[in-house]
């Protein structure tokens, strides 16, 4: 596989941080990045018993389409559970036959960014910071995914300066929501 994509493959924990940003972050021309355009949705389970459901294929969770760099289109699966800074989650790539007999089940629960992931750092310190403009909403966030709860979280100068606030575990502002409710208001 030639792509760069390195979201969980399989079943695991993810941990990451989450913070609203006040702009799109001017990244810096020497930055490592790459730019995903993102259209995602989310299935609500429409089976009355657990052996529907599991005929049913994947009838929860988070479908998602990612237009790469290369212009390479992937789709993908995914169910997460639980909430704050660990969850755990299950994703498998599908193919763009099964997104498509699946996406109609996500109506009214999408959304659309462009993400921009951005290497910072090397060896032990590499992070990855993904930065997401949504297209429906006024909203710019990032998110770094770490390898364990107690690591360091070194933001970079030119992010740091457009945080309006860490919303890790602010329930709200996780994407199912947005594509659910919309952008909170308060």
């Amino acid at each position: 596989m030639t792509s760069a994509h390195t979201e969980t493959s399989g079943q695991g924990r993810e941990i990451e941080r989450v913070w609203i940003l006040r702009a799109m972050p001017t990244i810096p021309q020497e930055a490592h990045t790459e730019v995903w355009q993102i259209e995602q949705g989310y299935l609500a389970p429409i089976a009355s018993s657990e052996t529907e459901l599991a005929a049913l294929g994947f009838p929860e969770g988070r479908l998602r389409r990612v237009v790469e760099p290369s212009g390479r289109e992937r789709f993908f699966h995914t169910i997460k559970s639980g909430s704050g800074m660990v969850r755990m989650e299950t994703e498998r790539e599908i193919t763009g036959v099964e997104f498509a007999l699946a996406w109609p089940r996500t109506k009214g629960r999408r959304l659309v960014k462009t993400r921009h992931r951005v290497r910072v750092g090397v060896g032990a310190a590499m992070r990855v910071w993904e930065i997401d403009q949504f297209r429906d909403f006024p909203l710019v966030m990032v998110e770094v995914e770490l390898p364990s709860e107690q690591s360091a979280c070194e933001m970079p100068a030119w992010i740091e300066s457009l945080v309006e606030r860490e919303v890790t575990f602010d329930a709200r502002y996780r994407n199912a929501a947005l594509a659910m409710s919309g952008m909170p208001t308060h």
